[in-house]
């Protein structure tokens, strides 16, 4: 390289180095080859350059976003299997991975028996959600109403809640799994509340919305926070063979 070219090059990196973006020091030499190679114009080389540095950062972003989020596990639509539940709504789920639900603050419900995917469905829209740059957080019913109760606790109670909000999209998992005492069932009540026409939250649940009464301790608590979540809301049943115990018969 001449004398020329590695004024440039230096120059590149420092100019990479101030605008921290160390994808473009790590690339430009040897798209610079390629180009040169190739014969590309300056405007396809400098978009190669600059292409480059966004899809790192696209990516990073990504990934923080996911691990942010506090998901049990990483899963995927890709990975999910309808095997187990020939009725369910693909055409749906397909749209629901589009995240534009997320972005109109419309709501989805997961209702259905233990092990036919519920979970597994709200993470992988969760990560897509993510990758479509939106904050998520997930967590179990259990896990927010611990997190409210100790905020009330505090006097934090408004805090937490607005603070939540900044995520756009909060992922409730397992309602009905256990009992809520009338303090936590006022809380969920305030959570859901809290999210309407602001916010998305995906709900995960073993009951059918008839049976919410007995989880919340409270028919009257229970229609209010059964109202305003699905008011813009996707219902999907999920019914179907548990796939852990397919699984567990497959190996027999």
């Amino acid at each position: 390289m001449s004398a020329t070219g590695k004024d440039t090059a230096g120059q590149i990196t420092f100019c990479a180095r101030e605008l921290k973006t160390p994808v473009i020091a790590d690339t430009f030499a040897t798209l610079g080859d390629q180009a040169r190679t190739e014969g590309w114009t300056h405007e396809e080389y400098l978009a190669a350059v600059l292409g480059r540095q966004v899809a790192s950062r696209t990516a990073n972003g990504t990934r923080m976003r996911i691990s942010a989020a506090h998901f049990p596990a990483v899963k995927t639509l890709e990975d999910f299997t309808f095997e187990h539940l020939p009725a369910a709504p693909r055409d749906v789920i397909a749209h629901l991975a589009t995240t534009t639900f997320v972005a109109r603050r419309e709501n989805v419900v997961l209702l259905g028996p233990p092990g036919t995917g519920k979970t597994h469905l709200a993470i992988a829209m969760g990560i897509k959600a993510a990758e479509a740059a939106f904050p998520v957080a997930f967590d179990s019913a259990n896990g927010w109403l611990t997190r409210l109760s100790d905020a009330h606790e505090r006097g934090n109670l408004e805090r937490e809640l607005r603070r939540l909000n900044r995520y756009r999209l909060l992922i409730i998992d397992e309602v009905g799994y256990l009992r809520f005492d009338p303090a936590a069932a006022a809380l969920f009540f305030q959570l859901i509340a809290s999210r309407y026409e602001t916010g998305s939250v995906i709900v995960t649940s073993n009951l059918p919305f008839s049976r919410w009464g007995e989880t919340l301790g409270d028919d009257v608590v229970a229609a209010a926070t059964i109202d305003r979540l699905v008011h813009h809301a996707h219902v999907i049943p999920l019914d179907g063979d548990s796939y852990r115990t397919r699984a567990h018969r497959k190996t027999k």
